[in-house]
């Protein structure tokens, strides 16, 4: 199994290169396993559903950003806390989920997304 810091610096890397530098092709031939499973029911399952998909989100959103909070390894999955910022809102608190496999490349996704509210119970913020 690969080494959990690793792979932690590897799916970050992958999240910011698709995501911030709006170059999904160039993520998932760099990270991504022979397969890639998609659960997100907005995008197609495999690499170029995924390719298809972030780079129509390159277009459509231009400006928009993760920022990573922080990032958890256990066995095969790495787990990120996001922010989710796009131009023109709104925002987003989101948990990514990936699978990696043996050789340390992504396999799979899963995603929660929670829209950021403009008022809350308290001060302690979504993140």
């Amino acid at each position: 199994m690969p080494d959990p810091d690793k792979m932690k610096r590897d799916v970050i890397a992958f999240y910011e290169m698709m995501f911030n530098d709006c170059r999904p092709r160039e993520a998932i031939e760099r990270y991504a396993g022979w397969d890639y499973i998609q659960h997100n029911p907005h995008v197609a399952t495999g690499k170029q559903g995924f390719i298809d998909y972030f780079e129509r989100m390159a277009q459509e959103h231009p400006g928009k950003r993760v920022d990573v909070k922080r990032a958890f390894a256990d066995g095969h999955h790495v787990i990120l806390h996001c922010h989710q910022i796009w131009p023109g809102g709104p925002d987003y608190a989101g948990i990514d989920i990936f699978r990696l496999d043996d050789t340390g490349k992504i396999v799979e996704h899963w995603d929660v997304l929670q829209e950021l509210p403009k008022t809350s119970a308290h001060d302690n913020g979504m993140f």
